[in-house]
């Protein structure tokens, strides 16, 4: 089901500069509103919020349960970033898991990501588990569809996923959080559509030789936590940057178990090594200078493990950078 938060004003509040010019200390809550039915994009940045709440996925893939109450409490620790006055922000409300009905879950979430995509905003999908990814990129693929109907033509999607798990654990006893990509390669290989998929971080210690082996199998473009480090960032970016030649629209997903357990303490699989932000930063930044972005969900952030808001903010900022102008 969807819905908007309970408590909305109670979430959406923070610092108002009352010192400074409103239009030069303006902050995510100030300019915030609901998104209703309908309500279209003024501007051709505006972006919307959903939050995913599941951790159904997790449970299933014998993870540590909590992601479920992560979308209003990220929702607490965006409020204060600073926001252009110029710039519309709606907040689309929560698509809830009710109990272990995570199928039903991701079809609400696919049809409010395709409702969000046709009135002209970019959505920014807060979760919640992993399982995030699968519901995304459905609602990213009608909403393609849709427009390949006028245009004739299906656009080639490049998903890249930042995280220390490929998440292609076959899905014969039903999907998980570990289990998205290969089911969205499930659902190219039906459509006929080519399978785009970049991952980067991935720890040889939390992924089986047979996942490597079907990321070789699918031709997934792919770099460990141990290649990406400061000195070779040059080599990773052109390596993203020839990936994303071959692709019309971009989904990028951020699993916040990629980056160091001191970093983000608060997930539901903590990294032993991680990449750091000063890799992920500039790699965002080069998705986001291409000009096909349209799509992004933060996942696996775990309140019941997050110490000081460690995480929260750290994820905060993952979004400011997802979301920056200029």
């Amino acid at each position: 089901m969807s819905e908007y938060s309970t408590a909305f004003d109670a979430i959406w509040k923070g610092r108002i500069d009352t010192e400074e010019l409103p239009e030069l200390a303006n902050r995510l809550h100030q300019q915030i509103q609901p998104l209703t039915a309908g309500t279209a994009a003024e501007t051709a940045d505006s972006v919307a919020i959903i939050g995913f709440c599941s951790d159904a996925g997790v449970r299933r893939n014998r993870g540590r349960v909590g992601a479920r109450r992560a979308p209003d409490l990220l929702r607490s620790a965006l409020a204060s970033l600073p926001w252009s006055v110029s710039r519309p922000a709606w907040d689309a409300g929560n698509v809830v898991c009710e109990g272990d009905e995570l199928e039903a879950a991701h079809q609400a979430l696919a049809d409010q990501v395709q409702d969000c995509l046709s009135a002209g905003h970019f959505p920014v999908v807060l979760g919640g588990g992993h399982e995030v990814a699968y519901g995304s990129w459905l609602g990213l693929s009608h909403y393609l569809q849709g427009q390949s109907d006028i245009s004739g033509s299906m656009p080639n999607i490049g998903i890249i996923n930042f995280d220390a798990h490929f998440d292609m654990r076959l899905d014969s006893n039903g999907c998980s959080s570990g289990t998205p990509f290969y089911q969205i390669a499930q659902q190219c290989q039906a459509n006929n559509w080519p399978f785009k998929y970049c991952c980067l971080g991935v720890s040889e210690m939390s992924n089986t030789a047979a996942l490597f082996q079907r990321a070789d199998q699918l031709h997934v473009t792919y770099r460990k936590d141990s290649e990406l480090d400061i000195t070779r960032l040059t080599e990773t970016t052109l390596l993203l940057q020839q990936f994303m030649a071959d692709c019309d629209q971009l989904y990028l997903t951020i699993d916040l178990d990629v980056l160091p357990a001191a970093v983000a303490p608060g997930v539901s699989a903590p990294a032993a090594r991680g990449v750091g932000l000063e890799i992920l930063e500039p790699l965002i930044e080069t998705i986001i200078a291409t000009g096909k972005l349209k799509l992004a969900d933060l996942a696996e952030y775990n309140p019941e493990f997050d110490i000081d808001n460690r995480t929260a903010r750290v994820a905060a900022r993952l979004f400011h950078c997802i979301v920056k102008r200029g």
